[in-house]
Formats: structure tokens, C-alpha cells, sequence
């Protein structure tokens, strides 16, 4: 088969259904929401243990005390000696219990990332592969992300040791040349061509190592191999399609660093979230494909589904409309989920509020000073990419049994709750949220009563009273959603970019 026929493989899956595949690769984005939980969860578990142990009010007693802190760039010494004020609180904060309590976060947190991530790097693939066979992406994905995660946690593993071992060999070899040259001719000139050397060499081995382990997982997929014959098996295919494994190392490093070039003129004018967008429903899907597609055609598995007839236009516009249809029949369809969502945001609001109580004066919240530099085009640009990632990643969090969907609407309730009481012009935090808060709020209580509902759905599943089916149809159904949310979230960006910093203005 000649590459043209896997990219239009790759291009068919795409738009015949992606919502039979994305879906997979927005739960690699919701793995952040689900990691969040552990924090959360030990904040408040560090906030009841100071609590009850009467430390938290010597906290507030010392924190009430305390002035509003000096310009540290006018005054350095006296915002020393302010900050000096705060080893009290320093040392309430630091003991035994807490410091441990930290440390297991920490831990906890890495472990389940890295468990989290071979989850879902299984099921992505697994959905790329069924797909690639014009079956059900979805149902494919959630069947090889319980089946094959061990073994791409072997793989993720056995990579990072590769990685280790190649650096610390080359490392430790350089030295001992470089300092045997050097000794052996009393002068250090021979030392530089040693390391220069080892640059390339490393860079070599390194790619080889890189190669192997970009196939091995999807051989995993495909033949259903163990982590060493998965490894033989990419090796096969490497050996047997150099100029398909070359073509795919070459795109996939051509295209992160086009992309990651793309994000850096990005983030000159703050817009920061867009990559993130574009790697995850673009970049990784387009390469987990292809190199999938790849591979399927040297096994002589490869048989995609039939391109859409339908304009890429067509397409846009029809998918559009699907999404804002879905939208207002999931809010119509579950009036309890998003009464009980939207009490769980005022209870977070309200928490916040009570608990910037005391410091209300001391530390202070400018709407004004936030605005500074802003530049309406860019902000408004910003402002769509991360809410839209925010919606993402609490809907599909939603499926560790709701709980990161929950944990992350307390959280932003309570940020928000905190920098309202802490605002120094309340009156003109108000005129600047309303015009486009009356969109961007009810989103992102949409966005999590769709958690919800999916975490509902995924505990149906996990207790057996459901089917794989289910689960997928719920992931699919929520992407709709979600493309109905992102139509609200542009409106409101386009609004808080150019109107709302600006319109009340006049009157305040």
C-alpha cells in the first residue's frame, strides 16, 4: 500500500464519526481532573485537622492582625519585615502530620498518573485500531483499556529505563574518555570532540529507542503481545517498513515541533490553552492513527471505513447543529442533576466567601489591575480555549464515578467565592462578570452535570447493570454536548473580550 492510502485512512476515520473516537482522547485531558481529586482531598483533610486541633483559628487570629502588605518593589524592608509576620502561621502549617500528609499527596498523585495515563493510552489505541476496522471506536477503546493496560504500564516503564540506562551509560562513558584523553595528553583540547561526539550518538540511540516503543503498543493492540514480543514485533516492523516508520517518526516530530513553534507565538499575547486543544483533538488522535494504520497494513489488517460524501462545510454545519440539539435535550432531560449542580456551586461560592473572611482587608483582588494589558482579540481567543478544556475536563472526569466533576465545581465555586470577598471594587467585578457570565456559568454547570451523568453511567457499568455499549453511547453523547457548550463558550468569550472590560466604564 503506498502512505497515501493510510493518510486517507486516517483522514476517513476523522470524518466519517469522530465522535466515535475523540471522545477517548478527551479522557487523557480529564485524566488531570481525576488526578486533582488526591490534592483536593488532602487540603481537606489538612483544613479539618487544623480545624479541630484549634491551630486554624491562631491562623485567622494571626492573619487578621496582619496589614495589607507593602510594596515590595517600593519598600523592600518593610515587606520583609511584613513577611516576617507570617513564620506564625508558617510554623502552625509545618508540623509532623501535615508535612507527611503532603509527601503521601505527592506520591499518591504520581501513581495515579501514571496509572491513569497507561489506562488511557490503551484505550485510545484500542479505539484507533477498531476504527481502523470500521467498528465501534469507542466500545473497542473501553474493552483494550481494561485489557491492555498492564502491559502498556510495562511498556511506559521499560522505556524510562531504556531512557536511563542509554543517558547514564553515555554520560558515565564520555567522562571516563574525556578524562583518560586528558590525562594522557596532560591537556583538556581532546575532552570537547569526546562530548561532541557523544551528542549525536546519544540522539541516535535514543531515536532508535523512541521508534521501538512508539509501535510496541500498538503490536500490543493489534497481535495481543506481551511487552517483549511487542517490542520484537516493532522491531519486524521497523525492518520490514522502514521508509512507513521513517515517514511517521519524521511527521510526528515535524508537526510537535511546528506545533509547539505555533504555541510559543501563541503565548506572547497570553493565548496559552489553544495548544492544548489542538494537541488533544487534533495532533495525538492524527498520529495514534496513522502509525496504527501503518501497522495494520504490514499485518494486512487495515480496513477503514468509507470516506463521507458530504464538504468538510457540510460536515461543520451539520455537526453544529447536532451539538446545540443535544445540548438542550440533556438540560431539559435532567432538570434534578443540574438543580443539585447548581446548589453545589453556591455552597462553593459560599465557602469561599466564609473563608477569605478573615483576610478580607489584609490580602486584596483587583478586577481593575487583572485587566491591565489586556488585548481584546487575544483574550478572547484565551478565554474560549480554557473554558472549553475546563467543560472537557470535567465532563469526561465525570467518569471516575463523578467525583472529580463534583470536586472540581466546589473548586471553582470557592475561587470564585474568595476573589469576590477579597475584590477591592465589587461593584465593578459585578458589571465586568454579568454580560458574559450569563453564558460561561451555566456552561460550566452543564459541563458538570454531563460528569455526573456520565459518572452515573460508568458506576452503572462498573456494578455490571450496564453494558460497554452504554458507557460509549454516554462519551458520545457527551461530546455532542460539549460541542453545544463550546457554541456558548465562544459567545461568552467573544463577549468578555470586547465588551465586558469596557461598557460600564462610563457609569462606575
Amino acid at each position: 500500500m503506498a502512505l497515501s492510502d493510510f493518510v486517507a485512512a486516517v483522514v476517513a476515520v476523522l470524518r466519517r464519526r469522530p465522535s466515535d473516537i475523540l471522545p477517548m482522547y478527551l479522557l487523557g485531558v480529564a485524566l488531570t481532573a481525576v488526578v486533582r481529586v488526591v490534592p483536593f482531598l488532602a487540603v481537606a483533610v489538612a483544613y479539618l485537622s487544623l480545624a479541630t486541633t484549634g491551630r486554624l483559628a491562631a491562623i485567622r487570629t494571626h492573619l487578621a492582625d496582619l496589614d495589607s502588605p507593602p510594596d515590595p518593589n517600593a519598600d523592600p524592608e518593610a515587606f520583609e519585615a511584613w513577611a516576617s509576620g507570617l513564620e506564625p502561621v508558617v510554623e502552625q502549617l509545618l508540623t509532623p502530620s501535615l508535612v507527611a500528609l503532603a509527601g503521601v499527596t505527592v506520591v499518591a498523585s504520581l501513581v495515579l498518573f501514571v496509572l491513569g495515563s497507561a489506562v488511557v493510552a490503551a484505550g485510545q489505541l484500542a479505539a484507533c485500531y477498531g476504527r481502523l476496522r470500521n467498528n465501534r471506536g469507542l466500545v473497542a477503546g473501553l474493552a483494550g483499556a481494561r485489557r491492555y493496560w498492564p502491559r502498556f504500564l510495562g511498556l511506559f516503564v521499560l522505556e524510562f529505563l531504556c531512557w536511563a540506562v542509554v543517558l547514564g551509560t553515555v554520560g558515565v562513558g564520555t567522562a571516563l574518555f574525556a578524562g583518560a584523553a586528558s590525562l594522557a595528553t596532560q591537556s583538556a583540547v581532546l575532552a570537547a570532540p569526546v562530548v561532541l561526539l557523544a551528542i549525536p550518538v546519544t540522539i541516535a540511540v535514543l531515536a532508535v529507542v523512541r521508534a521501538l516503543f512508539a509501535f510496541a503498543p500498538v503490536a500490543v493492540v493489534v497481535d495481543d503481545a506481551g511487552v517483549f514480543g511487542s517490542l520484537r514485533r516493532a522491531a519486524g516492523f521497523v525492518r520490514a517498513q522502514p521508509v512507513g516508520a521513517a515517514f511517521y517518526c519524521v511527521l510526528a516530530v515535524g508537526s510537535i515541533i511546528a506545533l509547539s513553534t505555533i504555541s510559543g507565538l501563541l503565548s506572547l499575547v497570553d493565548v496559552v490553552a489553544l495548544g492544548s486543544l489542538l494537541t488533544s483533538l487534533v495532533l495525538f488522535p492524527i498520529l495514534d492513527l496513522l502509525k496504527t494504520a501503518l501497522y495494520c497494513g504490514h499485518r494486512n489488517r487495515l480496513s477503514p471505513p468509507e470516506p463521507p460524501t458530504r464538504s468538510v462545510r457540510e460536515q461543520l454545519r451539520t455537526g453544529l447543529r447536532r451539538g446545540w440539539t443535544e445540548l438542550t435535550a440533556f438540560v431539559r432531560a435532567r432538570p434534578g442533576t443540574h438543580a443539585l449542580v447548581v446548589g453545589l456551586a453556591v455552597l462553593g461560592f459560599g465557602a469561599g466567601w466564609l473563608a477569605a473572611e478573615p483576610v478580607a482587608g489584609t490580602f486584596e483582588t483587583s478586577i481593575a489591575a487583572r485587566l491591565e494589558g489586556h488585548f481584546p482579540p487575544a483574550a478572547a481567543i484565551e478565554l474560549f480555549g480554557n473554558n472549553w478544556l475546563v467543560a472537557f475536563t470535567t465532563a469526561y472526569g465525570g467518569v471516575a464515578l463523578a467525583l472529580p466533576a463534583i470536586v472540581s465545581l466546589l473548586f471553582n465555586g470557592v475561587s470564585m467565592g474568595v476573589i469576590a470577598r477579597l475584590e477591592v471594587a465589587p461593584t465593578e467585578l459585578a458589571a465586568f462578570v454579568v454580560p458574559h457570565g450569563l453564558l460561561e456559568i451555566p456552561a460550566i454547570l452543564i459541563a458538570t452535570a454531563l460528569g455526573i451523568s456520565v459518572g452515573r453511567v460508568a458506576w452503572r457499568t462498573w456494578r455490571g447493570r450496564a453494558g460497554r455499549p452504554d458507557l460509549a453511547d454516554a462519551l458520545e453523547r457527551a461530546f455532542w454536548v460539549l460541542i453545544g457548550i463550546g457554541l456558548l463558550l465562544a459567545v461568552a468569550a467573544v463577549i468578555e473580550g470586547f465588551v465586558s472590560p469596557y461598557y460600564y466604564r462610563p457609569f462606575v
